[in-house]
């Protein structure tokens, strides 16, 4: 009889191996489903949401506290 290390060994590479193939596969197709474009465009603006205008130069010599953008 094969001790246990052998048999998860075994698991692991046939089964664990198709488990993270399937997982990838779910997420690809969860990137890339119908409808999704603009959930990842509003994502990819998060950035910028709350900018009202460039940053200046003078933003080191400053000598009150940042304000937080939004309000």
């Amino acid at each position: 009889m094969e001790d246990t290390y052998t048999i998860l060994q075994v698991i692991a590479r046939s089964w664990g191996a198709m488990f993270m193939l399937l997982v990838f596969l779910g997420v690809i197709a969860y990137t890339f489903r119908p409808g999704s474009r603009s959930l990842h465009r509003e994502t990819a603006d998060i950035p910028f949401r709350y900018d009202d205008k460039p940053a200046t130069d003078d933003a080191p010599d400053r000598k009150e506290p940042f304000k937080e953008a939004r309000q």
